[in-house]
């Protein structure tokens, strides 16, 4: 019974290397031929035992990046195209300044400009970091002050590392 349900799934199989095997043999020849058929199994073999699944560790999961427009740098240089005012999300109400930024590898990104008052204009060169700014959709990116073209916050006390403003000086 079991030769028999071995010889149909062979056939139902035309691509196993036995029913290939017989197929190219002639009939005489194939009485002596080896008979290449694994043993029969309805499922798939496991892929992992329970204890060897608790011991290896869960494959990393890789997430994406937030600034992908940086590729994988911290900061890229770029070259101001455009400065506009945009209005932030429904509970806050401001003046953010944005600059449309052209960065070296020639993508172009929104890019917010921090602190109070700045010094940029179209053409400036300025070095532009991953950031998003909470309050504008679409605008992953911040300007960093204090570097190339782009001034340090003036009179700036606190924080001072985060918009380029050199330590006041003590009065004696």
């Amino acid at each position: 019974m079991f030769s028999a349900f071995r010889l149909s799934a062979q056939l139902a199989r035309p691509w196993s290397a036995s029913s290939l095997f017989q197929r190219t043999v002639s009939p005489s020849l194939a009485r002596f031929a080896p008979v290449f058929s694994r043993a029969f199994h309805p499922s798939l073999p496991a892929s992992a035992t329970l204890n060897q699944a608790t011991r290896r560790k869960p494959p990393r999961k890789v997430k994406p990046s937030k600034s992908p427009l940086l590729e994988g740098n911290t900061q890229r240089k770029g070259v101001i195209s455009q400065i506009f005012i945009a209005k932030p999300k429904k509970p806050n109400s401001a003046k953010r300044k944005v600059a449309k930024v052209k960065l070296s590898t020639g993508k172009t990104v929104q890019a917010y400009i921090p602190g109070e008052g700045h010094n940029l204009q179209e053409h400036s060169v300025v070095l532009v970091r991953g950031g998003r700014t909470q309050d504008l959709p679409g605008v992953r990116y911040k300007v960093v002050r204090g570097t190339l073209d782009f001034s340090g916050v003036v009179g700036r006390v606190t924080a001072r590392s985060k918009y380029g403003a050199k330590r006041p000086k003590q009065q004696p």
